[in-house]
């Protein structure tokens, strides 16, 4: 939804105009309320209803974290064995 309204933004805007939008945008002190923001809501909605969300949201995040560094190693060993494949090796 966001990136929705903030394309939106950008549409109608001259090239010319977008660095100041970009800076007062995306200025530290506009991602800390933000960020401070969706702390909160996500406190009221999952935190202090007690629901088990949170667990779920911190279990699959690690899992999908995980995969993402391990990626780049699984890829070399992928292409490696392609090489040995293609080349007869082990």
């Amino acid at each position: 939804m966001a990136m929705r309204r903030i394309y939106s933004e950008i549409k109608g805007k001259k090239v010319k105009e977008l660095p100041a939008y970009i800076k007062s945008t995306f200025s530290v002190e506009t991602v800390k309320t933000s960020v401070r923001k969706s702390l909160d809501n996500y406190n009221d909605k999952y935190i202090q209803t007690s629901s088990v969300e949170p667990l779920l949201h911190i279990c699959f995040g690690g899992m999908a974290f995980s995969y993402l560094v391990a990626l780049p190693n699984e890829r070399r060993h992928l292409e490696h064995q392609q090489h040995a494949k293609e080349h007869g090796g082990h």
